[in-house]
């Protein structure tokens, strides 16, 4: 199709391997390079939407486990490793000292900081409004609301797929 070559085009234009490509899609072939910084930027898109898609998951994990406050679910497991995955374990096993579940669901919105070599840093203020803590007899917790929170997160590829491996969710309010 006309528009992919011209944004192949634009794309390595953008970064200096513009050599060989047509101003019309019938002029020539693009270049050898061409074809290889479309990939480029193609397979590096793809990555960050992999990556992308296992932080969210994660947060999905997380909601449902922690409904529960399962400390031990092979769920947690699925799209969090390392230290991440220590974080989540941690906070569950805090709920079941405390006797709390959690309800609700956290909104997260991530965007991509920086992404190179089969890691991908997220930024995100995840909306926690309507994720809170429940006593086990149904009651709220106490009455402070949910909030707005920021969290860093490291995305690796890892075993043949992206998994979350560094966490650090800030104070609430935070954004």
């Amino acid at each position: 199709m006309k528009w992919q070559l011209r944004w192949g085009c634009a794309a390595a234009a953008a970064l200096g391997w513009a050599g060989g490509c047509a101003e019309s899609p019938n002029d020539a072939k693009p270049s050898e390079g061409a074809v290889k910084a479309e990939a480029t930027i193609r397979t590096a898109g793809t990555a960050q939407a992999d990556a992308v898609a296992a932080y969210r998951a994660m947060w999905g994990d997380l909601t449902a486990v922690s409904a529960a406050s399962d400390p031990h679910s092979p769920r947690l497991g699925e799209h969090a490793t390392a230290g991440a995955l220590e974080l989540m374990k941690y906070g569950l096993r805090e709920a079941v000292e405390e006797r709390v579940v959690a309800k609700g669901t956290p909104r997260p919105a991530p965007e991509v900081a920086s992404a190179r070599d089969g890691k991908v840093v997220i930024r995100d203020c995840v909306d926690g409004t309507d994720w809170l803590d429940y006593k086990r007899n149904g009651e709220l917790k106490n009455d402070v609301p949910g909030s707005h929170f920021i969290t860093d997160a490291t995305v690796r590829h890892v075993k043949g797929g992206w998994k979350v491996t560094d966490l650090y969710m800030h104070e609430s309010g935070s954004c």
